[in-house]
């Protein structure tokens, strides 16, 4: 019995130090780890991310194996003999000092990138974004235009009358529309009830609060199609709230937005003459 113990002791911390040595690349397989993200924020926080945790594997594999060590070199089997003592000021101090030396080299980075993550000073386009039931409007601050967006997903998929398409529930009618390598600010706030504005990649959630201004930023190094949705429960209609950005090149955001902006001014036009057209008639 004391064999299959201390085989069963063997196999089960060899075991445990192969999943930690291994759980890094487990976890990018099966996509379980979080994203990298393609802003500097997401990025730095991943790395921080990955430092913690590694951090934490450390202290684990040590706590833990001094703790095997322990239980197998002082079994009952081989006659050891627990020390008696009431206190060790030594042991205490180490102890202590330790962990909180840990916590200090992990606090300065964490800090670090804390005040860069809202620092959003210096940015080179403003967006202000509004959270409605069950919708999202942006407004290109620096550009007097903005717009409406809402989930494009058909009726029939909803209720199960036809196939999920890919981005089920994750696709809207008018994307939010950004340029990449560029500082874009977000002003958020909701008109209604609360709801938070959440896209995965950019590396952050933020509030939106009816009333009050909350602010974000981000710097898109990657042109692509990027999606979230609202993450706070606002109501019967809060899956169906998705936001979908999609970043382009300096040079195709500016053409983009002077085509937008013609087409509205275009359709504005046109409807000025037809109510006065049928205030005439």
């Amino acid at each position: 019995m004391g064999v299959f113990n201390r085989q069963s002791l063997f196999a089960t911390i060899i075991g445990g130090t192969g999943l930690f040595l291994v759980s890094g690349n487990a976890c990018a397989e099966l996509d379980l780890n979080l994203t990298r993200g393609v802003t500097p924020t997401s990025e730095e926080i991943y790395d921080l991310h990955m430092l913690i945790f590694w951090v934490c594997v450390g202290v684990g594999i040590l706590v833990y194996g001094v703790m095997a060590w322990s239980i197998y070199h002082h079994r009952k089997s081989k006659g050891a003999v627990a020390s008696q003592f009431h206190e060790n000021l030594t042991l205490e101090v180490t102890w202590t000092i330790i962990p909180l030396l840990i916590l200090i080299a992990v606090a300065v980075p964490a800090t670090s990138a804390m005040v860069r993550i809202y620092d959003s000073s210096a940015s080179d386009l403003t967006i202000k974004v509004t959270g409605y039931q069950w919708r999202w409007h942006y407004e290109y601050v620096d550009h007097d235009f903005g717009f409406t967006s809402s989930l494009s997903t058909p009726f029939d998929q909803i209720v199960n009358k036809a196939p999920k398409g890919e981005h089920y529930l994750l696709e809207v009618d008018n994307p939010l529309v950004l340029p990449t390598d560029k500082k874009v600010r977000f002003v958020i706030t909701a008109d209604d009830v609360n709801h938070a504005f959440w896209v995965p990649a950019f590396g952050f959630k933020q509030d939106a609060i009816p009333g009050f201004i909350n602010e974000a930023w981000a710097v898109i190094q990657e042109p692509g199609i990027y999606r979230g949705q609202c993450a706070e429960l606002c109501g019967r209609g809060h899956g169906y709230m998705p936001i979908v950005v999609e970043a382009k090149t300096p040079e195709e955001f500016d053409k983009w937005m002077a085509e937008s902006k013609a087409a509205l001014s275009g359709e504005g036009a046109k409807a000025v003459i037809q109510s006065a057209q049928a205030e005439t008639h």
